[in-house]
């Protein structure tokens, strides 16, 4: 089920009202043209311009069954997003832990993943995806940049949120004989990983580390100067880039 609307504050608190209203379908999907509180991170804000990017929601049930194993929902979605721009040729994509979607060294996409931990043990959840698609002007925003800047041409939303949808039902579908090779393919594309970066903790000291990994809670595992490997959580620490 496909909802389309012209204009929402956001399409993640607008599938989970809805699915808080009424029983909603599974991998029902939501789209917008336009989002005036779009949600990153950390409480971040995400911005689009309208008409002009993929921004959508959808929600996923009977998946998660494990609160320790919230992080292969991250895994499954990061991992199916990177593969559908492989299909499109988009250059140098990686993944800035936990779920950023880079080309280069400049960010095209966020994912933004909600859980609801119900009264029967199950978990529903709602996955947000905002891509840079057909953005050309990101004044402001040195680090953003869109499929269109990179590629020179203008992309079909529509094609490319269909791609998305298939690949997150047909991974979900098949997590059990796939899992192991998501959590690997993931780490494999993490942004800087091998490389020495800056890094900011919580408490405001910065230090250099490089990136071996994540563990399988998807905590980033970093390899500090006086040898130490270091399990991080998204509160804890942010990378400078």
């Amino acid at each position: 089920r496909l909802i389309k609307l012209s204009a929402i504050g956001s399409t993640n608190d607008y599938l989970k009202e809805l699915s808080g209203r009424q029983a909603v379908a599974n991998f029902t999907t939501v789209t917008a043209e336009n989002q005036t509180k779009g949600k990153g991170q950390m409480g971040s804000q995400w911005n689009s311009e309208a008409g002009k990017n993929l921004i959508m929601s959808i929600l996923i049930k009977d998946f998660l069954f494990d609160s320790q194993k919230i992080f292969d929902l991250n895994i499954l979605v990061s991992v199916v997003v990177i593969e559908a721009l492989e299909e499109l040729n988009v250059p140098g994509l990686s993944l800035k832990w936990p779920n950023d979607i880079m080309s280069d060294h400049k960010k095209i996409g966020g994912i933004l993943i909600e859980n609801s931990f119900k009264s029967d043990g199950s978990i529903q959840s709602v996955v947000g995806l905002g891509l840079n698609v057909n953005q050309v002007n990101f004044d402001n925003l040195p680090k953003a940049t869109s499929l269109a800047k990179i590629c020179h041409t203008e992309f079909d939303r529509e094609a490319l949120l269909s791609a998305i949808v298939e690949k997150i039902k047909n991974f979900a579908a098949h997590w059990s004989k796939i899992s192991g090779v998501l959590w690997e393919a993931y780490a494999n594309m993490l942004f800087k990983k091998g490389v020495p970066t800056l890094f900011a903790a919580a408490a405001g000291n910065q230090f250099m580390g490089v990136i071996t990994g994540i563990t399988k809670y998807g905590k980033l595992q970093i390899l500090l100067e006086d040898g130490l490997l270091s399990d991080f959580d998204i509160k804890g620490i942010s990378m400078l880039y």
